[in-house]
């Protein structure tokens, strides 16, 4: 792609990220609900409160820690095979602590499901979402401008979670910003994808890590059904767990196997 076009592209892309807060904003604050909280398996086992929503992390700890061990290996930081430079190797580490971190802070949060718990759940998140989302524009848009946009992407994920938390605690839940920062990366991934070349190989583990976590987020809103369907042998929050372990797996199954182009 050649450099107007890719300015073009990125202009468009900012352009649409301005409507989308200009519209989030025209709608009143959102408080969290506290339906949230009432998940369909809530069974406990061997003294662990809500047993399979809590364990069920353990598949995004596996994830996690593998994706940490590739980092810290040989391949990944002495050779050019996977990362021509150390600008495209800090925010794989960030999704990589963040997975980690995700395990933790949602086992802890289902332990003992509510508001007061779900900061710890949702900061690694906006961790890993923004680090893999600066990672790709890394690779794709401008090796330049990611020196910059990793880290303000990875801060404004914290901002977005702090600030809910903040307000919740003020008594005026405000989900917009939160909302903001995790719906724009969602829609921008997949134009950044089909706008932008690769500068590697296995961009279709990239996109199975993706549907991956679709399929999560399927699981997590059929939650009850599942666990009816299964005759109360698992829920669809605790599947959903698994398969979000399955999709950092897919990452980095990317990443070891990737060759730049």
């Amino acid at each position: 792609m050649d450099s107007i076009k890719r300015e073009k592209a990125v202009l468009a892309m900012l352009g649409f990220f301005v409507v989308i807060l200009s519209l989030v904003l025209l709608v009143p604050p959102i408080s969290q609900s506290l339906a949230y909280h009432d998940f369909a398996d809530s069974r406990s086992l061997c003294g662990v409160s809500n047993f399979g929503n809590v364990v069920s992390n353990g598949a995004i700890l596996l994830g996690g820690l593998a994706g940490l061990c590739f980092m810290f290996g040989r391949k990944a930081r002495q050779t050019a095979e996977t990362f021509a430079t150390a600008a495209e190797w800090w925010p794989y580490l960030f999704v990589f602590i963040g997975a980690t971190s995700i395990a933790i802070g949602s086992a802890y949060y289902h332990y003992q499901p509510g508001n007061e718990r779900l900061i710890w759940d949702r900061l690694p998140m906006a961790v890993m979402f923004m680090a893999l989302f600066g990672a790709i524009i890394t690779e794709r848009v401008s090796l330049a401008a990611a020196k910059i946009f990793t880290p303000a992407l990875i801060l404004l994920g914290v901002a977005s979670v702090v600030g809910w938390a903040l307000s919740e605690y003020r008594g005026a839940g405000d989900l917009r910003f939160y909302a903001i920062v995790q719906f724009f990366p969602m829609v921008a991934t997949p134009l950044i994808l089909w706008l932008f070349p690769t500068r590697y190989t296995r961009q279709a583990d990239l996109i199975g890590s993706m549907l991956w976590y679709v399929l999560a987020k399927v699981f997590e809103m059929f939650d009850l059904q599942v666990y009816i369907a299964t005759s109360g042998l698992v829920s669809g929050h605790t599947i959903k767990h698994v398969l979000c372990g399955v999709s950092i797996y897919w990452l980095v199954r990317m990443l070891q196997n990737r060759r730049p182009v």
